[in-house]
């Protein structure tokens, strides 16, 4: 009996430990996770002032923005390697390194030996010691990163397309704040799939279909992408001609109606009909801001065009990449990648040779004017004039993306500008 009164004690005593253990790990377990909640929102507050800061930032120094275009006769082009594999791409940089090496022999290192010395002077060479070894390989050189890994293929202005300068860097407090300034005008603008003025639209539906196939983008993909942009068309259609045009608005009264009663409402407060002139340049910011909302609502799946077509950790290649989804209307021929200038060139026959001789000649120099295009490509100068609606030789169009690290959080920012001279106008923002 005294046996059978123990081991009920023992088995209620080990029942109420592991009861107790179980509410002890519960307690920790949710006060873990409220700190990690609480630290979560402090992180975030932190990179969304960080982030709104550095947009206003932005948009104040936009005036200075005036990105040059770069010559580059003697280097690889950027123009087709969305379409290169994994494979090609990496042959290429082979070939880059190979052609540096030939025109750079490689030289005693002075100062590396000397730092080797050191090293072992100091008796950094102790194998049992791992950051001893570590210490030595960095110091002496000897641990190089992958050559293959700094080269990189500058684009129209310098740093990778599509960016006009390179990206910035700096700090805000505790966050990490990033800012990169692309160009638009060199994407193919989603807008065009929506025309639907007969003059253009079977060149627009051929150029939509040229640019997905060379993104490599299935039959079921493509037909799923016009759905969703033929619900957009019946929302409103994209227009590339505007002409100006007068229409009556509501304007407060500026003068006292005469024979006004007394006690009547104060001039302020009345309205009159008025007619107004909306010029052409209007008309175009103000279809540019109503598409950037469509573009970014539900009613477009942007799964589909983000998809990667390339499987690389330093590459990110996607359609997405190539589209412009804020409304721009043109594509800037000293800019585009090959694919970009072939759907833009449908509008007016002979896409592929026009874009072929565009991208051997702007290597070179880019062109001033569409005009200076004619002249140099005058065997194409009837067919580029068909294009003149819908190509450019200067951006004008430019999306500011600003991402910010603060611990475990991070914020972003897209701004959409349209940038004429010192005049930059706001299109859309989106925050996430």
């Amino acid at each position: 009996m005294p046996g059978t009164q123990q081991g009920l004690i023992l088995l209620v005593t080990l029942v109420f430990l592991v009861i107790l253990s179980t509410l002890g790990y519960t307690l920790t377990s949710r006060v873990a996770a409220q700190r990690h909640r609480n630290q979560y929102i402090i992180d975030y507050c932190k990179a969304r002032y960080s982030c709104d800061s550095a947009v206003k930032y932005a948009l104040a120094s936009l005036e200075g923005l005036n990105p040059q275009l770069v010559g580059r006769p003697n280097e690889p082009d950027f123009s087709d390697l969305f379409a290169l594999t994994e494979e090609q791409y990496q042959e290429l940089i082979a070939q880059i390194l190979a052609q540096q090496e030939q025109l750079q022999p490689s030289e005693p290192n002075e100062q590396k030996d000397a730092l080797k010395e050191l090293a072992s002077i100091f008796g950094l060479k102790d194998t049992n010691d791992a950051n001893d070894v570590n210490a030595l390989a960095e110091l002496a050189g000897d641990a190089q990163p992958d050559p293959s890994e700094s080269v990189k293929i500058r684009g129209p202005y310098g740093p990778v397309w599509p960016l006009v300068t390179e990206p910035v860097e700096f700090e805000i407090g505790t966050a990490k704040v990033t800012m990169e300034i692309e160009d638009e005008n060199a994407k193919y603008p989603l807008g065009w799939a929506l025309i639907d003025d007969e003059k253009f639209r079977r060149e627009a539906e051929a150029g939509f279909q040229t640019f997905c196939e060379w993104m490599g983008l299935a039959a079921e993909e493509v037909e799923a992408i016009r759905e969703q942009l033929k619900q957009i068309g019946e929302i409103r259609p994209f227009k590339v001609e505007f002409q100006p045009v007068s229409t009556t608005v509501r304007a407060p009264a500026t003068t006292p109606v005469p024979g006004s009663p007394a006690g009547a409402a104060p001039a302020s407060a009345r309205t009159r009909l008025v007619r107004k002139t909306l010029p052409a340049s209007q008309q175009l910011a103000d279809q540019t801001t109503y598409f950037a909302r469509l573009f970014h609502s539900s009613l477009l799946d942007a799964e589909i065009l983000a998809r990667p077509t390339v499987v690389s950790p330093t590459r990110k290649e996607s359609t997405l990449k190539y589209t412009d989804t804020w409304g721009s209307a043109k594509v800037n021929v000293n800019t585009a990648p090959r694919h970009v200038l072939e759907a833009a060139f449908m509008f007016g026959g002979g896409a592929d040779r026009i874009a072929d001789a565009i991208i051997r000649k702007r290597r070179i120099k880019p062109f001033e004017n569409i005009e200076e295009l004619k002249k140099e490509l005058f065997a194409y100068s009837t067919s580029i004039g068909k294009c003149e609606n819908f190509i450019t030789t200067t951006s004008d169009f430019f999306t500011i993306r600003v991402t910010a690290i603060s611990g475990v959080a991070k914020a972003s920012s897209v701004i959409a500008i349209i940038k004429q001279g010192n005049n930059v106008q706001r299109v859309a923002v989106i925050n996430s």
